[in-house]
Order: structure tokens, then C-alpha cells, then sequence
């Protein structure tokens, strides 16, 4: 099993505790009287990587020059080796990592890895040298929920109270009141170099220039379908209010303005996960929306990817979806997920698709199906 004594290593560690389970695929076909035609592959989960019953996986970000996924957790941060599937780096805050609940991972053009954490700022990870920046360096926040760099280098950083964008000189610039609500979970940069914000309260868009704002009332967000309470966290307040669980009486909220992630396409259309409207796109024009009624998982998208086929991928709290343009595709605990709320998805070279939740992560692959016979 590729990877299972590095997994193991890490409790010895006292970091993560982890195990690798590679899930089976089936009974073999059996032998068929005529001559079989191939079936369409089906997309499956092909390994499963535990890191603790009560540990989250919450980010993921694919390094292409080392060939890289770093995998962000309740816990620590992981760094696999994607050709082998072994873990080659653990870090904590032994290692030099300012907190151990990861957010955020991004891999800027300098070949440093940024790692944004639950309370402890941001650290800056590159050939074994940490650096890291609080608030008294000139970051917004403390608490740190997203990435997007500029293609002139600039790393704009989502915290709780606003965005910071960092230069390449080593200053900080901090946007608040500029945007359409101060929490930001979402980044994306289109190729204008225009950057998008999810935030709690709509969609921010700066050009460098103006800055633009949309919400429900554009249009951002599917109605409740789900006949779901309303959310009370729709704008500016303070941290001791804020739940990013959002639950009223034990029930998930809605909320179409709580965006909590931001996908750019090659077309610069805008894919938005929203908290109860599904999924939201913006074709610079207007906004139409996906939802279960559409074949989508879940209203509540955490994470969206995309991989080398152009397919797109949703992480929602009811499974993990898959989307081609024209059919859905889901899988649910019952397909093998070690659960239903998915809350990271990363899309890796050979169209690899690693899904992060409570608990580890699954591998999802294309695996060829059994023949059939017309």
C-alpha cells in the first residue's frame, strides 16, 4: 500500500495520526458468451487516507514544479508526493507552522508556499525556512480563509476583517470598507487580473480601479428551495457573533450571500459556492445558478475544482459532485466517501481528484468499467 508507513510514521511524530485503507473496486466481471464492448469509465474512489475521527481536511493546493498536493487540516499540514501517494513533509508548530488548523494553502510564483490559519496569522513556507505575519506586520487579521495572486506577483489574502494584499517589495495594503462585507473566504483572479471575493455578504470584483459589488439581489444565489431558516450573519459584525458552522436550532441556515468559494475558468466565467443557493455563475453579464433540482449534490458548496478535461468538481455538504457541461455525476458516502460534507477538492495532474472532509481523504479516479454486451 503506497504511503502506509509514512502515514504510520506520523503518529510516532505526535502530529497526525493517519492510516492508509485502499478501497476495493468490486467483484470481478463475470465471463460474457460474445464479445464484449468497453463501457464508459466511471469515476470511483480509488484510495482513502485517514488522518483522526475528529480531524478536518480543509484545503488543499496542487504544487505542479514539485509535483506536490499539500493538504491542509484541523491538525497540521501534509505534503504528498503525488506520484507515489507518500507523504514526504509534516508540519506543525514544531516544524515552524504558526497554527495547526490550515484554512488556506497557495503556491505563489516565487516558489514559496503560503499556509493560512485559524488564528495565527499566515505562514510563508520555502526550502525549509518559515516566515510569519500577524496583524503587526500589516496583515488584516488573524484569521486567514483564502489566496489569489496577480500575474504581477501580488498575493491578496482573505481574512475576517478585509483583504491584504501583499507585494513582492514585502508591503501589506489592507481593503475593508471597500468591500461588499469584511469576511472573505474566497478568492479568484481572472486573466484581466481583476480579483473576485467571496465573502459573507455577496461578491466583491476589484480592477485595479473601481471596485463592484453583486447579491442575492443581482441575482447571486438559487432561491431557498430547501425551505431552510434564514441566516442572521448577512453583513459587517463582530468575530463573537460570527458562526461560519451557521446553524439556527440545529438546522443549517440559508444564506445566498454567504460565498464561500471563488472559481475562475479559462473563459473568466465566475463559479461561486454559496451557502444554500447552490452554485452561482457569472458570465460577466448575469448571474444564473445550479442546485440539487439541477443534479447537484448539495446547496451548500465549500470547494470547487477544476481538472484537466475541463470538468468541474463540487465539494457540497450532501457528497461530492461532478459536472461536464452537460450531466451530473455524485458520490456519497454510499460510493465509498469516508462522508457527505465535503469541504475540499483539488484536481491533480492525470485528472486525480482528492476530496477532503471530516476524518481523511479520498482518492477519486476514473476506473475503467466492466464490459458489456450489447
Amino acid at each position: 500500500m503506497p504511503g502506509a508507513s509514512a502515514f504510520n510514521a506520523l503518529r510516532a511524530a505526535g502530529a497526525l495520526t493517519a492510516a492508509l485503507v485502499l478501497a476495493g473496486c468490486g467483484d470481478k466481471p463475470a465471463p460474457v458468451a460474445a464479445p464484449p464492448t468497453a463501457a464508459p469509465a466511471a469515476w470511483q474512489v480509488e484510495e482513502t487516507f485517514g488522518v483522526g475521527e475528529n480531524a478536518y481536511v480543509r484545503s488543499f493546493s496542487v504544487d505542479a514544479k514539485s509535483n506536490r498536493l499539500w493538504v491542509g487540516t484541523s491538525i497540521g499540514v501534509l505534503g504528498i508526493d503525488l506520484a507515489s501517494r507518500e507523504v514526504k513533509d509534516t508540519f506543525t508548530r514544531q516544524q515552524g507552522l504558526a497554527n495547526e488548523y490550515v484554512f488556506a494553502i497557495a503556491n505563489d510564483q516565487q516558489g514559496n508556499t503560503w499556509f493560512g490559519t485559524n488564528g495565527g496569522g499566515v505562514s510563508r513556507y520555502r526550502d525549509g525556512e518559515w516566515r510569519t505575519f500577524f496583524p503587526m506586520h500589516g496583515l488584516a487579521d488573524y484569521w486567514v480563509y483564502a489566496f489569489g495572486e496577480q500575474s504581477s506577483g501580488a498575493l491578496w489574502i482573505g481574512t475576517w476583517y478585509g483583504v491584504s494584499r501583499f507585494d513582492r517589495d514585502g508591503k501589506f495594503t489592507n481593503y475593508v470598507k471597500e468591500l461588499v462585507n469584511e469576511w472573505v473566504y474566497g478568492i479568484g483572479v481572472d486573466s484581466k487580473d481583476r480579483v473576485w471575493f467571496g465573502t459573507e455578504g455577496g461578491i466583491s470584483m476589484y480592477d485595479g480601479t473601481q471596485w463592484q459589488a453583486w447579491t442575492h439581489a443581482d441575482g447571486l444565489g438559487a432561491p431557498n428551495s430547501d425551505n431552510r431558516p434564514l441566516s442572521v450573519n448577512t453583513g459587517p459584525g463582530t468575530r463573537a457573533r460570527h458562526d461560519p458552522g451557521v446553524f439556527t436550532g440545529g438546522e443549517t441556515t440559508y444564506n445566498p450571500n454567504y460565498v464561500f468559494t471563488v472559481h475562475v475558468r479559462a473563459d473568466d466565467t465566475i463559479w461561486a459556492g454559496t451557502w444554500g443557493g447552490g452554485v452561482s455563475i457569472f458570465d460577466g453579464r448575469r448571474w444564473r445558478n445550479y442546485t440539487t433540482a439541477d443534479g447537484l449534490a448539495g446547496n451548500i458548496v465549500f470547494s470547487i475544482a477544476e481538472d484537466d478535461s475541463g470538468t468541474l468538481w463540487f465539494g457540497t455538504d450532501s457528497g461530492l459532485s461532478r459536472f461536464d457541461g452537460k450531466t451530473w455525476q455524485t458520490l456519497t458516502r454510499r460510493d465509498g466517501l469516508i462522508g457527505n460534507t465535503i469541504y475540499a477538492v483539488a484536481a491533480a495532474p492525470g485528472n486525480q481528484i482528492w476530496v477532503g472532509m471530516r476524518g481523511g481523504v479520498n482518492v477519486v479516479a476514473q476506473v475503467e468499467s466492466r464490459a458489456v454486451v450489447k
